[in-house]
This record gives C-alpha cells, structure tokens and sequence, in this order.
C-alpha cells in the first residue's frame, strides 16, 4: 500500500477503472525505465475544469513531439477528465494523466507495435492560503542544469527535483532558474518580473514550459491595463524587480517578497500582483 494517499480512490489505467492500491504497471514500462513519456495536470474547482482545453492541447503536443502516438482524441480526454473528475467526488481537485510510451523490452530505440500506457488520477486541491497570498514566498537563484526541450511537459523531472531539493536546503519555498544569466523558470512554475510597472516575462520558447497561466496572465495583464513584455530578462534585472511572481496550476498566482535574502521592493506583493490575484479569483468564480 501507498502510505499518505488515498488507496481506495479510483484511477484510471489502460481504459479500466480500478483502486488506487490495485493499479499495477510492469517494471518494464519505459516511463519507470526511461522516464519516456508525458503528463499534464488539470486543476478543477467545484468540479469544473479550469483551462482544460490549453492543458489537453498541451498534453497533444507533448505527445507529438516525443512521438508517442495514442489513439485518444481529444473529445476522449476531455471525458476521461469530466469522468474522473465527477468519479472522485471532489470539489477543488486536480486530475493528473500520464502517458508513457509503453510496455517493452529495454533498449533505448522507440519499439514497434506497443500500446501506450495511460493513468489517470485525481487528488484533493487546497488553494494557496492566506498567508501566502498576502505575504508571499521566499526564493533564491540557481543555475538551470536541465535540458534543453524543457517546452515538453516530460516525466523525466529530475532536475526539477533537484531544483527544488535546493529550495528545501536554502530554508525557501522554491527557486529562480538562470541559464547563461537570463532567467528561465523555477522549480515547477513560470516566474514574472514587474519593472517599472510593465509585467515580463521569459519568452515561449525550448528553454521554459510554457504554463496554461501564461497566456492566462497576459490576458489578465490587458484587462489591468498592465504592460506586457516576453523577453530575456537578466539576473540584474530580477535582482532589482519591483515585483516577482510566480504561477503554475496548484499555486494558481503567488508573489516572491524575498529574493536571494533581500526583500523585493517594498517586501510585499506589490499593486501588479494585487491586480492580476484578483483577475484570477475572478476567471474562477466565473467557472
């Protein structure tokens, strides 16, 4: 049994739906072996998706680019999330898929004629609190040692992992990724400079994942009549932001008050980030 989840709950695996403690895959399966395969989480609250169509058209791409072939379309994934979703019983909630190349004997070439191993599963979703929202996070820099399609959304996270381990030594809540000294991301989300009251973010690019907030933010951004930048932001720059935030599905928009030690700005979240927060509550209520 799995401690600390949940062994009960219902998944999905390979067109069944089977408890939790019960889903088995073999050793064999290249996302255990090689890590070769992709994922993508749609957050829910009340029980309706958020975003769901730019999570699922992000999981197609992914799919693509590392050549998986699956025979689900996209009406099939937006059902299997609505059904998992409407199977757990949850309100706020956060459905996981994962899909990796399949079951074969290990050698590093793509096998033929083997089925994609699919999972699914949906886990409870406790919203960023109070404290986090009013008084922010704390953060510090580090080099991005990742690799360099980092657009698809890949369950080879190791480096993700490590980063955040750095996070947890430094006595933070996560990090500010650089690469050749521009920043990239953090450990599991899209970092957002405010200069000058113009919001900036790294540009969509092979060195970053693009999060479904992204195009979310900007939106917010126009609807806030903040400016909007995407492109190379330096260290320097982020160690003299006005604000920095952060976003990703399970901590929706958050601010960085401490940076490397140092407050940012004022050391609180700042009027960009106080707009854009309330942006989102808004596209959620109007779920």
């Amino acid at each position: 049994m799995i401690p600390d989840v949940d062994n009960d709950s219902i998944v999905y695996l390979n067109g069944q739906y089977v408890r939790l403690g019960d889903a088995k895959i073999s050793v064999l399966d290249r996302g255990f072996i090689f890590g070769d395969g992709i994922y993508d989480v749609v957050p829910a609250y009340k029980g309706k998706p958020f975003r769901m169509e730019g999570h699922l058209a992000r999981l197609e791409r992914s799919l693509a680019a590392i050549g998986i072939v699956s025979d689900m379309t996209r009406d099939g994934w937006r059902t299997l999330v609505l059904d998992m979703i409407a199977r757990s019983g949850l309100g706020d909630c956060m459905v996981y898929i994962q899909v990796t190349r399949g079951v074969a004997k290990r050698d590093h070439g793509f096998p033929k004629n083997i089925e994609p191993t699919v999972f699914c599963m949906v886990s409870p979703f406790e919203r960023p609190d109070a404290d986090k929202r009013e008084k922010g996070l704390s953060a510090v820099g580090i080099p991005d040692i990742r690799w360099l399609h980092c657009e698809i959304k890949s369950v080879s996270l190791l480096g993700n992992v490590l980063a955040k381990q750095r996070a947890t030594e430094a006595g933070v809540d996560d990090v500010l990724q650089f690469r050749d000294g521009f920043l990239s991301e953090g450990s599991s989300c899209n970092i957002w400079v405010v200069r000058d009251g113009v919001l900036l973010a790294p540009p969509r690019d092979n060195l970053i994942l693009e999060g479904i907030r992204y195009g979310l933010m900007e939106e917010m951004a126009a609807e806030a009549g903040v400016g909007f930048e995407a492109r190379a932001i330096s260290e320097a720059e982020v160690d003299t932001a006005d604000e920095i935030m952060l976003t990703s599905a399970t901590k929706e928009v958050l601010p960085i008050t401490h940076y490397n030690g140092k407050p940012v700005g004022n050391g609180v979240p700042g009027p960009v980030y106080v707009a854009l927060r309330a942006g989102y509550d808004k596209a959620i209520a109007e779920l």
